[in-house]
């Protein structure tokens, strides 16, 4: 019930006729909100300049309504009170349908994002190869091994899982070696699980040589100098893509004039630094025996894609976007000309009128897989026909022109443009939210045979497509995002307390992730409640050492059962309790907003002011878990520790590297939480993996990743394709027993068949 000061209120309110439509909420709002909020939220005062909205349902936010407004008197509305107020704000501007009352969400014209532009550069030019996306194998390279310095007489050929050895004074395998000399060449491909800069590093006391996707060596230390025994180089390279590669180890004698020198030994290591990570050897599961073409690979910085809603967006064309596809284009145009003869095989030397159609042939269909679409009379005239014709007998020349002209035309630049006029549209909206790139062949035959139409057929190539490298590539970026892991953290610890917590354990903890997350998403049910539920950790035996697992010191990675019955699938893994910490403590902060706004979306506004933590030598008889309560305890804060704090508490149970513990600065670990879900029941949670077992059940988890997942892959708002469209990928998400394999096929399949209005979708 209202309180009697209310109800007086409210009735002099009414009186007024500015008054006569308001419900109570609303006159409260005006009456105690208003002059910080705004009369529609949007803010008006320096420290409200946010504007009111969000993910929280009423109940929800009818607590952060009681507990912290107004500014000067918090807590001083009833529950009736809050509650009418939240209804009104959630009605008339908090919530998605409020706001899309006010402002439709539209699908928006895009460029092609960065890492778009870079897929599908290098597809446009990969069509006249073999292709270098497939990937079947992942057990490591053909190693041939030879009795002579120069790669002769060879003795032995096998799959080596990694290139690291130690041979000590003995050849590496039975056969008739000589003495004092011997060589090996290994063979094959690498994947590159994501984009970004990569340092490859051969190691060894003799000479080596490496080659990755060219015919130039990237590292050369045939001869060595000194005593050099380790040699890097550095290259950029696109993530779900396929990379040849050829490393070369030769020991012989060099300088030695002793008639009977003595055996020396000899050691050889193919290591890496891939984005994100620290040098360790190529993994087997990034390695292949099978060769690929050399492919082309985009090198041009770029300006980074928009991403302030969460995703990344191709909305804004900047001078230096301009300058850089400029600059892209005429790397590729190079590129393709230097590698003509590969693209467009043929007598070079033949009669100009031959050679000419050849070559227009090759000009034709790269500008079709360029645009996504068959060309027409207009446009063959115009980007192929017309630029032999100004060349004249320079076909150097007139492909040169060609390729410029295409990779800046807006045909190629953009997408989204307009509807869906018919299947080839389908096609590359398909592609784009599965691979960043343009459709493979397969793709724009069904596309021409009209096998695009419905959303079945679509979906059908949708789940073809998610087995390529690129998918999961993408699929692998978003799970980080979701963890909020996507960008670099420093995972640095106190070296007195975490003495063993060094680069190469974090190396370890982020592969036994990723190990992780691949099983789950890959595997037969693909099952997203496996994700909270699994009670399994892979591990090594350097990680087992370190958090109390029984393996042998040397043990590869394998699954674990890790602390059994404390530990709650990805959101105890030690890997984010070390990211979501200080270099000495928890932190229930990190944890609990990774938490809300991760895993079950919740709306979190940033604080109003930097702060650091409570030090812990100003507190030397507190907890971290009272540390942080002492911290947050004032009305201020609330608004969103409240929901916060009870979340992240739970995972007390882990201390700074993530490692099971009982005692917090010797006091028992209070690891209870609470949350207050949609619907206004507060849940409470007794430690890790109760409140892992709520999440993997809750509707408001399952909507969130949802909505993040279509976010991820589709690039465009949600609320653009229909205001009941969150629920209906909720329910889609039940619906497939929680796959989240289906769950991404069925987003990138409906959103090809929904395309893009000249104006904001009917009301």
């Amino acid at each position: 019930m209202l309180r009697a000061s209310s109800i007086a209120l409210f009735g002099s309110l009414l009186a007024s006729p500015a008054f006569a439509q308001q419900s109570p909420g609303e006159m409260l709002y005006r009456k105690q909100c208003q002059r910080c909020h705004g009369d529609a939220g949007q803010g008006v005062a320096k420290k409200f300049d946010k504007p009111l909205f969000g993910q929280l349902a009423v109940p929800q936010l009818a607590e952060q309504v009681r507990k912290t407004m107004p500014e000067d008197k918090p807590e001083s509305l009833t529950k009736d009170e809050s509650t009418a107020i939240a209804k009104f704000m959630f009605d008339a501007f908090y919530s998605p349908i409020a706001r899309e009352r006010t402002k439709p969400a539209r699908i928006d014209l895009t460029r092609l994002t960065v890492n778009q532009y870079r897929n599908a550069v290098a597809d446009a030019i990969g069509t006249f190869k073999p292709n270098a996306t497939t990937w079947t194998e992942g057990k490591g390279l053909k190693g041939e091994y030879f009795s002579t310095r120069n790669n002769a007489n060879r003795q032995l050929e096998r799959i080596d899982p990694l290139v690291k050895f130690d041979f000590g004074i003995k050849p590496p395998t039975e056969g008739k070696y000589g003495e004092h000399e011997y060589s090996i060449r290994w063979t094959g491909s690498v994947l590159a699980p994501a984009t970004g800069e990569y340092s490859f590093v051969a190691k060894s006391d003799q000479a080596v040589m490496l080659w990755v996707n060219g015919p130039e060596p990237i590292i050369n230390a045939k001869v060595r100098s000194g005593n050099q025994k380790e040699y890097t180089a550095s290259m950029f390279l696109t993530g779900g893509r396929v990379y040849n590669l050829r490393f070369e180890f030769s020991k012989a004698l060099q300088g030695v004039k002793d008639k009977n020198p003595k055996p020396s030994p000899a050691f050889v290591s193919l290591e890496w630094k891939p984005p994100h990570g620290t040098v360790e050897p190529i993994p087997t599961r990034y390695l292949a025996s099978t060769p690929v073409p050399e492919q082309h690979t985009v090198t041009v910085p770029f300006p980074p894609d928009d991403k302030s809603l969460g995703w990344e967006r191709g909305t804004a064309v900047s001078k230096e976007w301009d300058a850089a596809t400029t600059e892209g284009a005429l790397e590729a145009a190079a590129f393709v000309v230097k590698n003509l003869n590969q693209f467009a095989p043929g007598d070079a030397k033949a009669a100009p009128a031959k050679r000419a159609e050849l070559l227009k042939a090759f000009a034709l269909t790269f500008v079709e897989r360029a645009f996504r679409r068959p060309l027409t009379d207009e446009q063959k005239d115009l980007y192929v026909h017309r630029q032999f014709s100004t060349a004249k007998e320079d076909f150097d020349l007139a492909i040169q022109r060609v390729v410029l002209l295409t990779l800046k035309s807006p045909r190629f630049l953009f997408r989204e443009v307009g509807p869906v006029t018919d299947g080839f549209d389908v096609a590359s909206r398909l592609a784009f939210s599965l691979w960043d790139s343009g459709p493979d062949a397969e793709l724009l035959t069904a596309a021409a045979a009209g096998r695009l139409k419905t959303k079945a057929e679509t979906q059908l190539q949708a789940e073809r497509m998610l087995a390529d490298p690129r998918a999961k590539a993408k699929m692998r970026g978003f799970l980080m995002h979701w963890l909020l892991l996507d960008h670099e953290r420093d995972l640095g610890k106190n070296s007195k307390l975490y003495p063993t917590f060094d680069p190469a354990v974090v190396a370890d903890l982020r592969t036994s992730l990723e190990l992780f997350l691949d099983e789950v998403v890959w595997s037969g049910s693909s099952d997203f409640k496996q994700l909270l539920k699994s009670e399994d950790v892979y591990l090594n035996g350097r990680l087992a050492k370190l958090y109390g697992a029984d393996l042998a010191v040397d043990a590869p990675f394998q699954k674990v059962k890790l602390d059994a019955g404390h530990r709650g699938g990805v959101i105890t893994h030690p890997f984010l309790m070390a990211s979501f910490a200080y270099s000495d403590h928890s932190s229930p902060i990190h944890r609990g907003v990774f938490l809300a706004k991760g895993v079950l979306g919740t709306g979190l506004k940033p604080p109003q002011d930097a702060f650091s933590p409570l030090a812990a030598d100003a507190h030397p008889t507190l907890s971290t878990r009272e540390r942080v309560g002492l911290q947050t305890k004032g009305a201020n804060c609330q608004s969103c520790h409240n929901v916060i704090n009870p979340l992240g508490f739970t995972l007390e149970s882990f201390d700074a590297i993530g490692k099971y513990r009982t005692v917090d600065n010797k006091k028992p670990v209070d690891s209870s939480g609470s949350y207050l879900t949609r619907n206004g029941e507060t849940k409470k949670f007794d430690g890790p993996k109760a409140l892992a077992a709520f999440l993997a059940e809750s509707p408001d988890v399952h909507e969130a990743f949802a909505e993040q997942l279509f976010h991820h892959f589709v690039q465009q708002p949600v609320r653009a394709y229909g205001p009941k469209r969150e629920e209906e990928l909720r329910d889609t998400f039940a619906k497939s027993g929680y796959s989240i394999r289906k769950l991404t096929a069925d987003i990138a399949a409906a959103a090809a068949l929904t395309g893009r209005t000249a104006s904001p979708p009917p009301k």
